[in-house]
């Protein structure tokens, strides 16, 4: 195999135009992140231009694309929202919970994307209902962040939710009440029944047979499994909570060869974790990448309890960050800045020595990639 890096945004540069040419269906979610990242740091879509007065030379800075499907645009992206996730934690120990579906439901989820709203409905009901058993006249409610995941290692369609939850609620009257112990089976029994009721509600009667069926084969409810606890002044943690929601399903390291035509990648088998090669067709590829892909403006991250917007915290509930620290991450987060964080290099330091300036800024109408491959698609249908 070569050492080289092979990049996702070759494959689909290489590639998108003859697959879009076969005819398989494409959603306007698709079209759109894809042609955004093909012309990802093209200057024809928008640039910067800096100018040194010293030396007289200019240098032009292309602009991202801002998708989440762009594995280095969804990289920033992923660390802004660990970033201000992280400064919402109170300061408590988390547990990280995976709520998951059996196969059999999966195919629901794929034919119609809305229901992928019942999953996070479900699992905060679910989280909710044994928290305000725990005492009724208290209400306590926890607070916990959900993200979407709908893939696994393998990258098929497998939905589900991971969930950062506080070791913890606050009541009416009580501040805060440590909860440490959480009994997974009733979980995972109160999870089923919630998902099945919410879905048998949705999809109508001639969802029954289906769910009687789950009911009998999988009386120990759905799975539900908790990784070790997760202290909320890691931002590691909440990385790992939400790694898939910046970024496509299959980070680029894992791409062994791509000779123009194939793909060969690996991935670590869940089950033992042994490692596992899979060498598929450009377009195969594409197919796996593009599926994961979701609507626009649809929220993969929501938070719930006491990290609702419509909480206010108790001036006795801690959170993880200052609004100094805060303050400080957004000062830093400037392109500029991150470069010169990650690589010691500043970008506009001119090679006389000076700091450029910023001339102008060019920015592009619309997307003319975008534009002829949408009439190219409504002029074969």
């Amino acid at each position: 195999m070569s050492n080289k890096a092979f990049k996702i945004k070759d494959v689909f540069a290489d590639h998108w135009d003859s697959f879009v040419a076969q005819g398989y269906p494409i959603r306007s979610a698709v079209l759109e992140n894809v042609a955004k990242v093909i012309k990802c740091g093209d200057p024809s879509m928008g640039h910067a231009l800096y100018y040194c007065d010293h030396c007289s030379k200019f240098k032009h800075v292309a602009f991202t694309c801002k998708s989440r499907f762009c594995n280095s645009c969804g990289a920033k992206y992923t660390q802004d929202r660990a970033e201000s996730i992280s400064s919402k934690l109170i300061r408590c120990t988390h547990r990280h919970i995976v709520f998951t579906i059996p196969e059999e439901l999966r195919i629901f989820f794929l034919r119609d994307r809305s229901l992928l709203h019942l999953l996070f409905k479900a699992s905060a009901d679910t989280i909710f209902a044994y928290f305000y058993k725990l005492n009724k006249s208290e209400d306590f409610k926890p607070g916990f962040i959900s993200t979407l995941h709908t893939f696994g290692r393998d990258m098929k369609w497998n939905p589900h939710i991971h969930m950062l939850l506080t070791e913890g609620a606050s009541g009416t009257k009580t501040v805060w009440r440590k909860v440490k112990h959480i009994p997974f089976n009733m979980l995972r029994k109160r999870w089923q029944a919630t998902i099945l009721s919410l879905l048998h509600e949705k999809l109508g009667s001639s969802f029954y047979t289906l769910k009687t069926y789950l009911f009998n084969n999988y009386k120990d409810g759905f799975y539900v499994y908790a990784k070790s606890n997760m202290e909320s002044k890691s931002l590691d943690a909440v990385k790992y909570i939400i790694r898939y929601t910046g970024r496509p399903a299959m980070a680029q390291s894992r791409i062994l060869d791509y000779d123009g035509q194939f793909v060969t990648f690996y991935y670590d088998r869940h089950e033992d974790n042994k490692r596992v090669t899979e060498k598929v067709h450009a377009f195969e590829f594409i197919k796996k990448l593009i599926i994961h892909i979701p609507e626009e403006q649809f929220k993969m991250i929501r938070y719930y309890g006491l990290y609702a917007k419509k909480y206010i915290h108790s001036s006795l509930l801690y959170r993880l960050d200052s609004k100094e620290k805060i303050h400080f991450r957004k000062r830093h987060s400037h392109w500029r800045a991150r470069i010169l964080l990650a690589f010691g290099t500043d970008p506009l330091c001119c090679s006389c020595g000076h700091t450029m300036e910023l001339v102008d800024i060019f920015q592009s109408r619309s997307n003319p990639y975008l534009d002829n491959l949408t009439r190219r698609l409504y002029n074969s249908a």
